[in-house]
């Protein structure tokens, strides 16, 4: 084999795949030329000129799938000032491997690819044939996992791996999350008379106030409460005039048992309510911007006690945990419904995003090798 483990790591690092930014095709065309040339059956789907995912297949001794799927692209770097190093080239220091990607989820995407390669390169068959799907733009729209959907092979997987980052814990359950978009209409008075006018602005803080109720009424046992937060705001015409005009965008992350109909249906029942009170001189409209169900799999699901198994024999913990941000699970298990869904990577969550992101190299070497166990 060409790369040993940390080696291959630092090579998928060294390939810059902002999103919006890198092309992030150059990691899915290094890492189909890798599995072709340990002999796995490998091609890359095209999406656009800078977008692609690979797909890798093992076949398994049965026809029954698996599929193991991280995404290629990254975040911004951010602040580069708050870098101590340079993020778009991988360096080793104090047991880590600091670049951008690092944790999430290169770490995770790339020790899939190779556990795959050193499969077939070792002659092993799995009891299940094996999909490893790269898939691209995870940070935007999915536009991926959507394309991956399409690929008419994956048939009925017995499982849905995803590599994000959660410190070698089994990740049993993430929020989904929805983009609520509220344009709200009312009507101007002299800012001296406000009982005059319907101030939009106070009311659409109104309404997500009451959504917000709505959702702490709710809780997990490991996720907690669901989030809601206004994180786009614009509404007014002069300080002395009441504001007709507001548009703002929530933030809204659910747990499993929230569904986006039913937020949907929550925030109109909280707009009619308001409609009343203005003699219907209020108006709103909702639009969903994004819509990411969220994922759960059963306690004792046998996939989750093999893995909690492996972990113990390793003398990690396997004790479940959850992660608050959405995956491409969210798109992938509305198109293969039914497909119980793992998350299990090396990377630390609590890196995502930030400046300084690391992969500690031990949990990165221990998950290729419980991976390679598990399957």
């Amino acid at each position: 084999m060409k790369y040993d483990a940390e080696t291959f790591l630092m090579e998928t690092l060294k390939i810059p795949t902002v999103n919006g930014k890198d092309d992030e095709r150059a990691l899915a065309v290094f890492l189909r030329d890798f599995l072709k040339d340990c002999g796995v059956s490998a091609v890359v789907q095209e999406i656009d000129s800078k977008r692609a995912n690979v797909i890798g297949v093992l076949e398994g001794k049965s026809k029954e799938t698996v599929i193991w799927n991280g995404h290629l692209d990254t975040v911004p770097y951010g602040k580069m000032g708050e870098w101590k190093t340079e993020p778009s080239v991988p360096i080793k220091k104090n047991g880590c491997i600091y670049a951008r990607g690092a944790s999430d989820m290169k770490s995770g995407l790339a020790a899939m690819a190779y556990v795959l390669g050193t499969m077939k390169k070792k002659g092993y068959v799995p009891s299940h044939t094996i999909y490893f799907c790269g898939t691209c733009d995870e940070e935007k729209d999915g536009l991926g996992a959507k394309q991956l959907l399409e690929y008419q092979m994956l048939g009925e997987p017995a499982l849905l791996l995803i590599g994000e980052p959660t410190g070698l814990r089994p990740g049993t359950v993430q929020k989904g999350c929805i983009w609520l978009q509220l344009k709200i209409q009312g009507r101007t008075s002299h800012g001296a008379y406000p009982e005059q006018g319907v101030n939009a602005v106070e009311y659409g803080i109104r309404i997500f106030q009451d959504l917000k109720e709505c959702l702490k009424k709710y809780n997990h046992e490991i996720l907690g409460e669901p989030t809601c937060q206004i994180t786009m705001a614009e509404g007014g015409i002069a300080p002395n005039m009441t504001p007709d005009m507001a548009e703002f965008m929530l933030d809204i992350r659910v747990i499993p048992g929230i569904t986006t109909l039913m937020v949907s249906e929550w925030t109109q029942e909280i707009i009619d309510k308001y409609k009343a009170e203005t003699d219907g001189q209020l108006k709103a409209e909702v639009h969903i911007k994004n819509d990411r169900q969220a994922i759960e799999i059963d306690s004792t699901n046998p996939w989750l006690k093999k893995l909690q198994w492996e972990l113990e024999l390793k003398g990690l913990p396997k004790e479940r945990t959850g992660i608050n941000y959405f995956t491409d699970a969210s798109i992938l298990a509305k198109g293969i419904p039914n497909t119980p869904v793992l998350l299990f990577g090396p990377g630390q969550p609590e890196m995502a995003h930030k400046p300084n992101e690391y992969v500690e190299i031990e949990k990165y070497l221990q998950y290729i090798t419980v991976l390679s166990r598990l399957f």
